[in-house]
């Protein structure tokens, strides 16, 4: 969301443009309307760096909610922060306050005590969300991704800022991060999963892959830009989720979505692609081994789509890949649904002939999953079977 570039003239206050970790390339937004998106309740998340905000502006373009960002470390307070804060209430936005961690500087315990004194504290009013505690790849290039700890002691300084909150608040702070700082730095520690909501930021045109421990996000950050001024978020659930959420007393349910497979990949989801290649035209071996022939077919049907050839398999390469089958389907494609189908518990033949057997094993998955039981394998079949 939100990592600023430090501004000369202000060594101790970073108000600079957003800065998140890079997207896999195939993770590029397609320029379409993402289904998830275009359905859900959405939000916005502003800082310093929008300075004033017209609210009623941003209230009749949609928005019904909002994060603010309060302050950074010990030294730094967002200068627009009431106006953002207040502004937004007033507006009939639900809205709450975020901090930017700094694991380098100080403690956990001190910079969340700094946080609720300087405004981002949470009262079960049915308005103000939880605090959110920033996470993420630091503010200045180059420096240690990790902000030099090691994992152990990050989930140290992470839980000592997320207890103090709840000590102060009554309430566990929502976490806000990117999945790939979140492996790398903290080692996929499920830790807070049951204890603090998620604030998943993923460009890609879906919310996943989650950190390990989560089953669903609460907040989407979806775009950098958009409509709304800030970064633009999509809440998990309705508008009287929304308000639930902000009194204490909501569980997003889980979610899916498409998987990124890469080169060095191994497994089930891989030989899937490579039948799904081959039903595409390629002339692979699904071995379920993602090697450089494997990347060569994906760079040539990516090419073929006008997607960018990056040889990753992320949501939009697979949305284009996969083919619909059903009950009297055969070839390489039910193959692949079959290895998937395989994979979740069925016992199928891998023939690639669409008879009742594997009907009968599309409807029992679609059963348990809570989709439409009509046997056929479409997108959202395809894409619970992946996920």
């Amino acid at each position: 969301m939100r990592a600023r570039a430090a501004a000369a003239a202000l060594a101790t206050a970073v108000t600079g443009a957003v800065l998140l970790a890079a997207p896999q390339a195939d993770a590029r937004p397609s320029g379409r309307p993402d289904a998830q998106v275009s359905a859900s309740v959405r939000g916005l998340d502003v800082s310093g760096h929008q300075g004033e905000v017209d609210w009623p502006a941003v209230a009749a373009a949609g928005a019904s909610f909002a994060y603010v960002k309060a302050t950074e470390g010990l030294t730094y307070k967002n200068p627009f922060y009431r106006q953002q804060y207040d502004g937004s209430a007033a507006a009939g936005l639900v809205r709450g306050a975020y901090h930017f961690a700094r694991p380098e500087n100080s403690g956990g315990t001190v910079q969340a005590d700094n946080f609720v004194d300087s405004g981002g504290a949470w009262t079960p009013d049915g308005k103000t969300l939880p605090g959110a505690l920033d996470i993420e790849h630091p503010p200045t290039q180059g420096a240690p991704i990790c902000y030099g700890l090691g994992q152990s002691d990050m989930v140290a300084w992470i839980s000592a800022f997320v207890e103090r909150y709840r000590a102060r608040t009554g309430r566990y702070p929502a976490i806000y991060t990117t999945t790939d700082w979140w492996s790398q730095c903290t080692g996929d520690s499920d830790a807070f999963a049951k204890k603090s909501p998620l604030w998943i930021a993923n460009y890609n045109g879906t919310a996943h892959p989650l950190p390990k421990g989560w089953t669903g996000y609460t907040v989407w950050q979806s775009a950098r830009s958009g409509p709304l001024p800030g970064d633009q978020d999509v809440f998990n659930g309705s508008l009287e989720d929304l308000r639930a959420f902000a009194k204490g007393d909501y569980t997003p349910p889980p979610t899916s979505g498409w998987p990124l497979v890469k080169q060095g990949d191994k497994g089930s989801r891989v030989t899937s692609a490579q039948h799904l290649l081959n039903a595409r035209g390629a002339s692979i071996e699904a071995d379920g081994a993602f090697g450089p022939a494997t990347r060569e077919a994906v760079v040539s049907f990516q090419r073929s789509k006008n997607l960018t050839p990056d040889g990753i398999i992320g949501p939009n390469t697979w949305q284009a890949l996969v083919l619909t089958v059903q009950s009297g389907s055969d070839g390489a494609a039910v193959r692949a649904a079959q290895t998937m189908l395989n994979a979740h518990g069925a016992s199928l033949q891998v023939d690639g002939a669409f008879g009742p057997a594997t009907r009968e094993a599309v409807v029992s998955f679609q059963k348990s999953r809570n989709l439409t039981q009509d046997g056929i394998v479409g997108p959202n079949t395809w894409q619970a079977l992946l996920s």
